[in-house]
C-alpha cells in the first residue's frame, strides 16, 4: 500500500480538500528566540541547531525576495502555504508579524500559513491576528514545538516551559479555530516506549489537529552533542525508530493529520544517527510496518479509510 493509504498525512488532506496538490513552501522570518536571547534562557534547547534544516542565508532575505528566488519550487504545484519555520516564528511584536505574515499571503496562490512557534510564546494578540486570517477563509496551522509531554524531559532539554503550558495555548488556539500540529521527538535522553506512548495519549486528550513526528538528531553546535562526543548519548537506531513510531500511529485517532513521520539533517552538521540523511529510508520502513500490523487508529479500534 501506499503510504497515505496507512497514515492520514498531510498532502494527502490538503489534496481531498483542496482538489489538488498543495505544497508547502518554506520561509525564513528572522526570527530569534526566547531560549536562546536570554529572556527565558540561553543557549537554546539542548538538541537545538537550527542550521541542520534551513538556510541560514534566508533570513537577510525579505518574504518578497525569498518567494522570488523560490520561483522554481512555487511551479511545482499550484497552491501553496507559506511555512514560516525557523526558531520562533511569533516571537516579534505583533505588527511586524502581521506585514510579515501579510507579504506571504498576498502572494499568488498562497492558500494560508503555518507558523512554528513554542507554547510560551503565543500571546493573545498573535492569537487574535491568525484568527483574523482564519475568518478571512485561509488554512492556518499553529505548529507547537511541545517535543514531549513529561515536564522533566522538558526541563532536562533546557525547554523553558511545561506541558500544562502546551495544553493552554492549544485549547485556546483551537477554540478560535486555529489548526494546531504538535511536534513530537522520539528518543530524548531517558525516555523510551512507554513516556512516548504517554505523550502521545496526553497530546490527544487535549486535543491537536496535527502532529510532526520524528527521531532524535544529535547536531553539531548543539549541547547533546557534547554528551555525544563523551559516549554518555545515543540517538535512535532506524529499527527502534520505525517500531515506536509506526505504534504511536497506531494508536493516533484517524482524523488527526500527520505533517511528517519522519525527518532528515544532513552531514556535517548531523552527527548521529546517519540513517536520518536519508529522508525516505523511515518512512519505506514505517510504511511497511504499519501494512503488516495496521493503518493509523488501529490499536484504538477507528481505522481509517483512506482514499486511493
Amino acid at each position: 500500500m501506499q503510504l497515505h493509504e496507512l497514515v492520514n498525512t498531510l498532502g494527502q488532506d490538503l489534496q481531498r480538500r483542496y482538489g489538488e496538490k498543495v505544497h508547502k513552501l518554506t520561509l525564513h522570518g528572522g526570527f530569534s528566540c526566547p531560549n536562546r536571547d536570554g529572556t527565558i534562557g540561553r543557549g537554546g534547547c539542548t538538541f537545538c541547531n537550527v542550521a541542520s534544516f534551513v538556510d541560514e542565508q534566508a533570513q537577510i532575505q525579505s518574504i518578497e525576495a525569498q518567494l522570488k528566488d523560490r520561483a522554481v519550487e512555487i511551479r511545482r504545484a499550484k497552491k501553496y502555504l507559506a511555512y514560516f519555520q525557523a526558531y520562533t516564528s511569533t516571537y516579534a511584536e505583533v505588527q511586524v508579524l502581521k506585514t510579515m505574515y501579510q507579504q506571504a499571503l498576498e502572494a499568488a496562490d498562497i492558500v494560508g500559513l503555518c507558523v512554528g512557534t513554542r507554547p510560551d510564546c503565543v500571546p493573545d494578540a498573535v492569537l487574535d491576528l491568525l484568527h483574523e486570517y482564519v475568518q478571512q477563509g485561509f488554512e492556518i496551522w499553529l505548529e507547537l514545538g511541545l517535543q514531549t509531554a513529561h515536564d522533566q524531559t522538558l526541563k532536562r532539554i533546557n525547554r523553558g516551559h511545561d506541558f500544562a503550558c502546551y495544553a493552554e495555548i492549544t485549547q485556546r488556539a483551537r477554540a478560535l479555530g486555529i489548526k494546531v500540529c504538535t511536534h513530537l521527538i522520539v528518543g530524548l535522553p531517558k525516555e523510551g516506549r512507554t513516556d512516548n506512548v504517554a505523550t502521545l495519549k496526553q497530546v490527544v486528550d487535549v486535543g491537536t489537529d496535527g502532529i510532526k513526528l520524528h527521531s532524535l538528531h544529535i547536531v553539531e553546535g548543539s549541547t547533546m552533542a557534547k554528551a555525544w562526543r563523551a559516549g554518555k548519548l545515543e540517538a535512535p537506531s532506524l529499527e527502534s525508530y520505525v517500531a515506536i513510531a509506526s505504534e504511536l500511529i497506531r494508536l493516533t485517532p484517524p482524523e488527526v493529520v500527520y505533517h511528517r513521520i519522519s525527518s532528515a539533517a544532513r552531514r556535517p552538521t548531523l552527527l548521529s544517527p546517519l540513517w536520518c540523511e536519508n529522508r525516505w529510508l523511515a518512512m519505506t520502513e514505517i510504511g511497511r510496518a504499519l501494512d503488516r500490523d495496521g493503518a493509523q487508529g488501529s490499536l484504538i479500534g477507528r481505522p481509517f479509510h483512506f482514499q486511493r
